[in-house]
């Protein structure tokens, strides 16, 4: 198991199990054959494949764990790449501590590469510059799509790495070869650079009768525009947004800050800087993360709702009527100035809970 925290005595890192991650592993490869495959490097403790815990169906990885670090580590440098039901499959050590990954430390990113470099090529290529955690080149049903990612386990690696390979021609193609940087690092850098300089404008919140040409009539005033689209779905109705490209930065920026806001046949319009595909990225993301901790957040349990509550009735006694029917994680009338609401919810260990108590209760 790895860490991220340096290594002032310059040992190399010792990992505490001896457990190997094993990816991009055909849908049919099972447990048993990947026992088969590894039991020859030593004394196995188990194999496993994941599986969506909905579907069952497999992830294309698994892991192997071995009874002794020195097997494990004999497995990783002969056998990584080799073949298990006629694809080759990708070794590292299995790290349940993830820090070191999500901290990106020593992870560089690699693009224009030629498609006949695969992950094997790219370990080896890399190798020479330090100890390697993981190497992927990113592929799709076509192959692969001309970049990649090696995590080093130490930062001196990566940058010996960016030192000596960026700009390097492999097969007759000039690679990059940067430090990694997280979505929202780079979308960071993109709105950074890009307010100084955009020209494209997105446009929302207009009417249905709103066509290229009124569009354009109404953003025309504030200098040449080089494109103007009212975007449409299949029946060819406005979606109700679009996007005026300006022939300049100066003339985008001045219909920004004159049309936002402004109302035209009753509707206000939203007028801002159109955003690149990682800006828009980023921004998804972040609404995840804040939905998740949002439902992390929430009390465990089956919610049911209540209205129609006399004014009297507080949390306590809204979860004294429904203890009867299980176990109550929650119970919470909504009030406005002190008084009930007149409606509630009740939350319940399990379904069968909920259910009963909505049988029961309804009505009463």
């Amino acid at each position: 198991m790895g860490s991220g925290e340096p290594n002032p005595a310059g040992k190399k890192k010792k990992y505490l199990k001896a457990a190997l991650y094993v990816g991009d592993l055909d849908p049919d490869v099972t447990e048993d054959m990947l026992y088969k495959k590894f039991r020859p490097a030593g004394p196995l403790r188990f194999t496993r494949i994941c599986r969506d815990p909905v579907t069952r169906s497999p992830l294309g990885y698994g892991y192997v764990n071995f009874r002794f670090p020195a097997d494990a580590e004999w497995a990783l440098n002969t056998m990584n790449f080799d073949l298990i039901n006629g694809k080759p499959f990708r070794l590292m050590w299995s790290q349940p501590d993830d820090r070191l990954r999500k901290s990106g430390i020593g992870n560089i990113f690699i693009k224009n590469l030629d498609k006949s470099i695969d992950n094997r090529a790219l370990f080896y290529l890399f190798s020479a510059f330090g100890s390697i955690l993981s190497c992927k080149v990113v592929c799709d049903d076509n192959g692969s799509k001309g970049y990649a990612y090696v995590h080093f386990d130490s930062l001196a690696a990566a940058n010996r790495a960016i030192w000596h390979m960026n700009g390097v021609r492999l097969n007759n193609r000039q690679v990059y070869v940067g430090r990694f940087k997280f979505p929202e690092e780079r979308a960071a850098e993109v709105r950074t650079r890009d307010r100084a300089t955009f020209t494209n404008v997105f446009v929302k919140n207009f009417g249905d009768d709103m066509n290229d040409d009124k569009l354009k009539e109404l953003f025309s005033e504030y200098g040449p525009t080089e494109s103007v689209k009212v975007i449409r779905d299949a029946s060819g109705k406005s979606k109700g947004f679009g996007f005026v490209r300006y022939e300049t930065h100066e003339a985008a920026q001045k219909a920004v800050l004159d049309l936002h806001g402004k109302s035209i046949d009753g509707k206000v319009l939203y007028v801002g800087r159109a955003q690149k595909k990682i800006e828009r990225l980023a921004e998804l993301r972040r609404r995840f993360e804040r939905l998740r901790l949002k439902e992390k957040s929430r009390p465990p349990g089956v919610p049911i709702y209540i209205k129609n509550l006399d004014e009297t009735i507080d949390d306590e006694k809204l979860k004294e009527e429904f203890s009867s029917f299980g176990s109550i994680s929650r119970a919470k009338v909504m009030v406005e100035v002190g008084q009930g609401k007149g409606f509630g919810v009740v939350c319940f260990s399990s379904f069968e809970e909920a259910t009963k108590a909505v049988d029961e209760m309804n009505g009463r």
